[in-house]
Formats: C-alpha cells, sequence, structure tokens
C-alpha cells in the first residue's frame, strides 16, 4: 500500500521536477538555478528563478515565492491537501518507475453507462462550442457516472488506460486512470493538442489533416514529457498548443528540441486556442 506524504515530506520533492510534470521547462540554467517564463502570467523575458541549492522558487515579477506545495496549489489553483495528493503521486511514480498516471480530484467517480451522445443538454453545449454532433461522436460518447452518491452525465473522450476525460456545461472532471489519448491511424505525421475541444474544433476547421496524422491529445500539459517518446517516430509533429503560458513554454521546449516538430500556435494568434478561433469564425 502507498504511504501518503505529509508536508515535511512533500517539501523533498524537486521544485523542477514538479514544474516539468506540469507543462513548464527552464530556458536557461546555470550551476545553483534555472530560470523560466512565469507559470502564473505572460512575459517575454524569464523572471520565474527556482534555487537548485535550496529547492524554493521566487518570481521576480509577482514577488511571490515558496516551496514545492505553494508552487502546486498556485498552478493547480487547489488546497493543500489536493497538492498534496498530486506530489503524491508523482513521487509513487519517480520512485518506481510505473506507467504515469496523475489522479487528482478524480476519486469517487464511478462510470455507469456510455452510449452514442444524444442528450439534449449536451448536444446544445456542444452548439454554444460551435461543435456539429456529428464530429463529436466521431471521437466522444455520452458518459454517465456517480460521484458522492450523484449521477451526472457528460461528453467524454476516453484515454488509452480507460478512464475519461468529462466535459459538460458546468463540470470539468476526469475519471481515474488519468493519462493522454493516443489515436494512432498508421500516417507519418502527428498532431498534439490540449483537450478534446481542441481535437473537434480542429476536425470542423481542417478535417483533412486529421484524416492523414495520428493524434494525440494532452488531456494535461503534465503528460508532455510521457508523450515525448512518440515524437522520434514521425517525419514531422505539429503542435496546436493553448496561447498560454503553459503551451507556450511546452511549445518552445518541443521546438528547441527537435527540428521537425512545428508549432502552428501562429494560425490562431489572437484566441486562446482552437475552440475559441472557431467560436469567433462562425
Amino acid at each position: 500500500m502507498k504511504r501518503k506524504i505529509n508536508c515535511e515530506t512533500a517539501r523533498n520533492f524537486y521544485v523542477l521536477m514538479a514544474l516539468e510534470k506540469l507543462g513548464h521547462f527552464p530556458n536557461r540554467t546555470t550551476e545553483k538555478e534555472a530560470w523560466f517564463l512565469s507559470p502564473f502570467r505572460s512575459e517575454t523575458q524569464a523572471s520565474f528563478k527556482v534555487s537548485l541549492t535550496r529547492n524554493r522558487w521566487y518570481d521576480h515579477g509577482m514577488g511571490i515565492g515558496g516551496n514545492v506545495i505553494d508552487l502546486v496549489s498556485r498552478i493547480l489553483r487547489c488546497t493543500v491537501k489536493e497538492a498534496l495528493e498530486f506530489l503524491n503521486n508523482e513521487i509513487s511514480h519517480f520512485s518506481f518507475q510505473q506507467q504515469p498516471i496523475i489522479q487528482q480530484r478524480t476519486a469517487g467517480i464511478t462510470i455507469t453507462k456510455v452510449q452514442e451522445i444524444q442528450h439534449p443538454a449536451l448536444i446544445h453545449y456542444l452548439q454554444t462550442r460551435s461543435i456539429p454532433l456529428a464530429i463529436a461522436k466521431l471521437y466522444c460518447k455520452e458518459v454517465w457516472y456517480t460521484y458522492k452518491t450523484k449521477t451526472y452525465f457528460a461528453i467524454g473522450l476516453q484515454n488509452i488506460l480507460g478512464g475519461w476525460e468529462l466535459r459538460n456545461k458546468i463540470f470539468k472532471n476526469s475519471s481515474s486512470p488519468k493519462t493522454y489519448t493516443y489515436i494512432k491511424q498508421g500516417h507519418s505525421q502527428l498532431i498534439i493538442m490540449e483537450g478534446m475541444f481542441d481535437l473537434m474544433s480542429l476536425a470542423v476547421l481542417n478535417n483533412a489533416q486529421l484524416h492523414t496524422s495520428d493524434i494525440l491529445i494532452l488531456n494535461s500539459t503534465a503528460f508532455i514529457k510521457d508523450v515525448e517518446q512518440y515524437t522520434t517516430n514521425y517525419e514531422i509533429v505539429q503542435l496546436y498548443l493553448d496561447n498560454d503560458a503553459a503551451g507556450q513554454n511546452i511549445s518552445h521546449y518541443l521546438t528547441k528540441k527537435f527540428k521537425h516538430i512545428k508549432d502552428q500556435s501562429a494560425s490562431y494568434k489572437h484566441y486562446k486556442d482552437l475552440n475559441e478561433l472557431l467560436r469567433n469564425e462562425r
């Protein structure tokens, strides 16, 4: 049985590793410190410092800093208890080198039924996001689940381990095990996106490209290191990540490391993501 960590133990978890798992990578490093673009705001000059000797972070632009628990709590906007759960999963993964699975905010969800999307509320939700029902049915299902004795339903995208990303007008949730979605179709090009609505939006905007590509949906930027292994299997990799600090940091990291990886975020540079572009074009 996996032992739960306390605050004292969690503080020993490396800030650098937590940032990497959350999708943030250094712009430059020295013997004693690493500098990042801030994970809390947009900037072009790295002002977020991690002390490698003290295992502490400090955001010079905001005048705040702290330990790894403070960092995870602020990035994920979660409680200290939830931050400890996240770090507990990551320490377990690091120690035993298992298949990476993040199980934060998913405990207690039980999937009870999976079917074709047909509920009027979900169809209306898709309409508000400018996604045709026929497109949604290609990739997603209507998923019913229980949580704390109550029943809910949502649009679901299944990941490679059988877990579900769950979305409706009110809730954004996921069931265990949480990981990425990989749609392998035998092509030489790979497309990497962050979420199910990026996938469905690209299917509306450029369906032909999806039909000639394999597809990876991160479901969380925390999984970027886990999917990086796949990029070397393709001649071309196209990135359609969010225009925020986390998405741009990942794009910068991958395009700098691999010449065959291309950042396509300029095609929706005035919008946060592909779905926002789609909704503003209609």
